[in-house]
């Protein structure tokens, strides 16, 4: 057999090895906590410490892909690993169970770092390292006597000729290959299995709102081909976060604490927030990643418990100016307690968008909205605890990461149609898209053609001064290759920022801007 071969056998044994514990891994996961599995702790932990130039960047190229792309690159490392420790094992052992065993060391430090992570987290990983070890001691050990065997010809002291020496090989390599599809399909079912969350969710019957949301006005959507929905569904609405594995939270056993500079500490259960007096309200969330003229942002309408309720029966202490969230997978935000306070704003723990129960990617059971906020200093998925006290004693996850600890959304507006690059035909052209400045409202939309004079857009009937508005202008398009912008204007009387900033350390600024052909 020639060297190469080897080598090329060895590394296969490797990548078997690395299988064989990733997937054992994640089926004794499935008994500890979902979380703990090796290749999405190591995940988690990459999310954690990478810095935010990296995010950014994850964001721009993949957008919300931005978790497959993670885990791609990550399955692409362990299979680099495991054929490096395949062949170190075959040339010399036993460095590559060395090298399985300091990739299970990093893996199980991830996993018990984890926020709510016991040292039980470590068995996944102790586990599957183990098995795989075992694999590729195993089937490496084949390999060589059947290289000997092939080299000599003749029979061992064992009684082992070449063929034997080969069918034991292949027996057992495809025994493990086997028994990683198995066991990789049993923890995926498993998985599967044990999303009771999504079944109880189902079944959620949804108190009616005590104060009940405006209806939407029939003027707020302009029917144009081509522009998004006023109100975004719920599987089109965008997902950011820094959960690689959603949480599955049984809704019986989730609590929420308040705590820290409060007089009194609070701890509720889902059933008691639930026979709270609801309250209804539509409002747009952003991501603060959103790029001009990007899709991270969305309109829903929501049901939940007004947030400065529970705060003010908590009796936030002098001195105290921000609330620090805690999601249950560790996630914090800093949102100013003024804000969180103020009777004006419809800041609520949302248990519900769109007419029913969250949805699991979205914050099941319990999401906070916070209108006028980016995401990541307010929309809190799958809350746990909110901690009273100041901004300069504590920080959130992203605020060490370069970002800037409150977040107002900024005054802006989109192009939907036309798409640029486009081309459209000579006569009346509708440019329609939306504008935002939440907690303000829009006052009015201008659209520029080829860098000549503003002229305004017609507004669609606004829902309320929390939600973006539709705009379109009727364009008398003429032939060849235009540049259009749009700049909104909100109800102060406040312009969007026509000047280009990216979006670290608190929000991208610009005209969004687009070209066209017409023909």
């Amino acid at each position: 057999m020639s060297r190469r071969r080897e080598h090329l056998l060895a590394a296969l044994l490797g990548v078997l090895a690395a299988a064989v514990t990733v997937a054992l891994g994640d089926l004794i996961a499935q008994f500890v906590d979902a979380g703990s599995s090796p290749l999405f702790a190591v995940g988690a932990w990459v999310i954690d410490i990478v810095p935010g130039w990296v995010k950014e960047t994850a964001i721009a190229l993949f957008g919300t892909g931005d978790k497959v792309a993670l885990l791609v690159g990550l399955g692409l490392l362990v299979a680099i690993l495991a054929v490096a420790a395949g062949i170190l094992e075959y040339r010399r052992s036993p460095w590559g169970v060395v090298v399985l065993v300091g990739v299970g060391v990093v893996a199980a430090g991830a996993a018990v770092t984890r926020a709510g992570a016991s040292v039980n987290w470590i068995l996944p990983t102790a586990i599957g390292v183990a098995a795989g070890a075992i694999v590729l001691r195993m089937t490496t050990d084949r390999l060589r006597r059947w290289t000997r065997a092939i080299a000599d010809q003749t029979p061992k002291a064992d009684g082992i000729y070449a063929a034997t020496s080969r069918r034991g090989f292949i027996t057992a390599v495809a025994g493990s290959a086997a028994a990683a599809v198995l066991v990789g399909i049993a923890g995926r079912a498993m998985s599967a299995a044990t999303s009771a969350a999504n079944v109880v969710r189902e079944a959620i019957a949804l108190p009616k709102p005590t104060t009940p949301a405006p209806p939407i006005p029939a003027g707020a959507e302009l029917g144009l081909r081509g522009l998004s929905a006023v109100v975004t569904s719920n599987d089109t609405f965008y997902r950011i976060d820094t959960a690689l594995q959603v949480p599955r939270i049984d809704p019986a056993q989730w609590k929420l604490r308040i705590v820290g500079l409060v007089d009194r500490e609070i701890e509720i259960g889902y059933d008691e927030l639930l026979a709270l007096p609801m309250t209804e309200t539509v409002a747009t969330l952003m991501c603060v990643s959103n790029e001009i003229g990007g899709n991270l942002i969305g309109n829903a309408v929501w049901l939940g418990y007004p947030i400065r309720e529970l705060l003010k029966k908590a009796g936030p202490k002098a001195g105290a100016d921000m609330v620090l969230s805690t999601s249950q997978d560790g996630w914090t935000a800093s949102t100013p307690l003024d804000v969180l306070l103020d009777e004006k704003r419809d800041a609520i723990f949302a248990v519900a968008m769109n007419g029913e129960p969250l949805p699991l990617a979205h914050g099941f059971p319990v999401r906070m909205v916070v209108p006028g906020l980016y995401g990541y200093v307010s929309a809190t998925k799958w809350v746990t605890e909110l901690r009273v006290t100041r901004f300069a004693d504590d920080v959130a996850y992203w605020t060490v990461r370069g970002w800037s600890d409150r977040g107002p959304i900024k005054t802006s507006s989109r192009i939907d149609v036309p798409r640029t690059g486009k081309t459209v035909e000579a006569g009346t052209v509708a440019v329609a898209g939306f504008a935002w400045a939440q907690h303000t409202g829009i006052a009015g939309v201008d659209v520029r053609i080829d860098g000549g004079e503003w002229v305004p857009a017609r507004l669609a009937d606004a829902i309320n001064a929390d939600t973006w508005v539709q705009w379109v202008y009727e364009w008398n398009a003429t032939a060849g290759n235009h540049v259009i912008e749009a700049r909104a204007t909100d109800a102060a009387g406040g312009e969007q920022s026509g000047t280009p900033v990216s979006v670290i350390p608190n929000g991208a600024e610009g005209y969004h801007t687009i070209s066209v052909s017409v023909a």
